[in-house]
């Protein structure tokens, strides 16, 4: 049986205007088209689709997105299959939305703790000159937080023989994140040939220094700072830079890496 649009009006709650747009973006298309007359016919099987598409409209779906629902189906059931289907892809989507806003909240935390830090920091931008050093060194390709393996193998080779904090030689001019290139290095008093391990003594001379309090993530602010200090005044940096960890996570405990003090030092000309 077939209904004039403005039975199926009536029957679907939608107006004449809205059965029209719904026809032009092909969401809801008559059943015939009286090619003479130009009116529109649906059938009793256009209701339930009719329906769905009220009640999608209502939920706030788009036309675009009823459209591909739609698209899919052939007769009742395979719509209510896909109306499930879609279901289950919102609840996925909602749950992805859950730990996408868990993180959110852990990057804002963390953002205004380190702002929070930044502004209250008691340390500023240095001047000083630096002595001659002996060091052990291990150079390396890959993730800075590989340095770690660097420092144990000159720690298990030159033990009472270390006079000092650890530090890290930047030999990049940019952050790099998976093939960096960094030695890790520990002062040493006492200079001796051990495999994997280059023992030399690096140059001292003028250097710009800042220390920073807080995790290692955090160090780019830090940079920032030392940087803008060092183009203002005009100087060369000399590579590679250094970091020097003054007081950091230990061989056991791991500390609370708030309180992690790293020196950042650029020797510099000019």
């Amino acid at each position: 049986m077939a209904f004039t649009i403005g039975e199926f009006s009536r029957m679907t709650g939608l107006t004449i205007k809205t059965l029209r747009f719904y026809h032009e973006k092909g969401v809801l298309i008559p059943t015939c088209t009286d090619p003479n007359s130009g009116y529109r016919y649906y059938t009793e099987r256009q209701l339930d689709r009719a329906r769905v598409v009220v009640q999608l409209r209502a939920l706030e779906f788009s036309l675009e997105q009823i459209g591909e629902i739609l698209a899919k189906c052939d007769d009742e059931s395979d719509l209510l299959a896909q109306l499930e289907r879609q279901k289950a892809a919102i609840v996925a989507k909602t749950q992805q939305y859950r730990e996408i806003a868990k993180s959110l909240d852990r990057i804002i935390r963390t953002e205004r703790e380190a702002r929070m830090a930044s502004q209250q920091s008691s340390f500023g931008v240095e001047e000083k000159s630096l002595e001659p050093m002996l060091v052990a060194g291990v150079r390396m390709k890959g993730k800075y937080s590989d340095c770690g393996k660097g420092f144990a193998k000159i720690g298990r080779s030159f033990g009472r023989h270390i006079a000092g904090k650890p530090l890290m030689l930047h030999y990049d001019s940019e952050y790099k994140e998976s093939d960096a290139d960094f030695e890790a290095c520990m002062p040493v008093g006492k200079a001796k040939e051990v495999d994997g391990i280059s023992v030399r003594q690096i140059p001292g001379g003028r250097c710009i220094s800042l220390m920073h309090k807080g995790p290692y993530d955090s160090l780019g602010r830090s940079y920032a700072k030392i940087t803008s200090y060092i183009k203002e005044r005009k100087f060369e940096i000399l590579m590679p830079t250094r970091e020097v960890y003054i007081k950091g996570p230990g061989m056991i405990f791991r500390g609370n890496p708030k309180n992690y003090l790293t020196e950042i030092q650029m020797l510099v000309k000019g």
